[in-house]
């Protein structure tokens, strides 16, 4: 098999994806075409049918398996398919496993690293809370290990949820050693349960979308109820600290215009937003530089998810 990232201009295309999404568009001509988002777990190229109606396209739906021939090109420095024919492909003819993007990383190995910074927790209610999500819940470790971090941005992969938390939850650890006012309990514990709630604000793969209610409360909203929850049933959690938790999950966006119902309004909270930030726009770059077609050309054009004109840094002399 041939897989997406290893696509390069020039190629001739015969092989089987799967088919993340359907966009009918037209033309200035006013001529109706299809971008067909093609997935594998390698990631995620457009693929072009501009005529539809032609006898070599067969029906087919998003979500399905097809066979596709076609040829590649780049576009604004990222490959796309001009797909001539398509077919839906029969069962036997593929493997899913192919088609799933996962985390390059041991998912087993990450949440070994993930549940040893919750037996570092000091303060017993919050390691209780943690356990009964992480350590207790066989049904919510298996969706939260997964699961993706986003539909699409970064970390839009099998493993994604479990990579972001553990990097977002290290380096928060580092700003609790470095700033000694940090309430490590505190930062640590909302860096762990700060994504909780996009296992029900994203379906699994290989959809991949929102849900319902994901579309109706965010993520954030859906993760501060699931944490609330959770704290009804430890009677010794403090009231002032279930308070200051869940204000951190609320405010990890930063900015009411990203998304956050609250503004940071502790410490801990503005230290979680920054690494929040920090690990989804460094997980953007790498993913941006590493989907880019044009290995010799600096400047890799607009990134709308960074706001900024990207290049490659230049390598070391030697």
């Amino acid at each position: 098999m041939r897989y997406i990232n290893e696509l390069s201009e020039g190629q001739q295309v015969k092989e089987i994806y799967l088919c993340k999404r359907i966009i009918p568009a037209q033309t200035k001509a006013g001529k109706t075409y299809w971008t067909v988002v093609l997935q594998d777990k390698s990631g995620t190229v457009d693929g072009k049918i501009w005529d539809p109606s032609s006898a070599g396209i067969g029906d087919f739906d998003v979500l399905d398996y097809i066979w596709i021939v076609g040829e590649v090109t780049v576009f604004n420095g990222m490959n796309q398919v001009n797909i001539r024919q398509v077919r839906k492909a029969g069962e036997g003819e593929y493997v899913p496993a192919d088609y799933l993007p996962c985390s390059k990383r041991d998912i087993d190995e990450m949440y070994g690293e993930l549940t040893a910074l919750i037996e570092s927790i000091q303060a017993p209610y919050m390691k209780k809370l943690l356990a009964h999500f992480f350590l207790e819940d066989a049904e919510f470790k298996k969706n939260f290990c997964f699961h993706s971090a986003a539909k699409s941005v970064h970390h839009g992969f099998v493993g994604g949820l479990l990579e972001h938390t553990l990097s977002v939850a290290t380096i928060c650890d580092f700003y609790a050693k470095h700033y000694g006012n940090l309430d490590r309990d505190l930062l640590l514990t909302a860096a762990i349960c700060h994504d909780i709630g996009k296992i029900t604000e994203l379906s699994p793969y290989p959809e991949n979308d929102y849900t319902d209610e994901g579309q109706l409360l965010g993520h954030i909203v859906i993760g501060a109820g699931m944490v609330r929850d959770a704290i009804r049933q430890i009677p010794e959690f403090p009231q002032v600290k279930a308070n200051e938790l869940i204000h951190c999950i609320l405010a990890h966006h930063g900015e009411l215009e990203f998304g956050s119902p609250k503004k940071p309004a502790l410490a801990e909270a503005i230290a979680l937003s920054f690494a929040d930030n920090t690990d989804a726009k460094m997980e953007t770059m790498k993913e941006a530089l590493e989907a880019s077609a044009v290995e010799g050309i600096e400047w890799q054009g607009f990134n709308r998810f960074v706001e900024s004109n990207i290049r490659r840094t230049s390598p070391e002399e030697v």
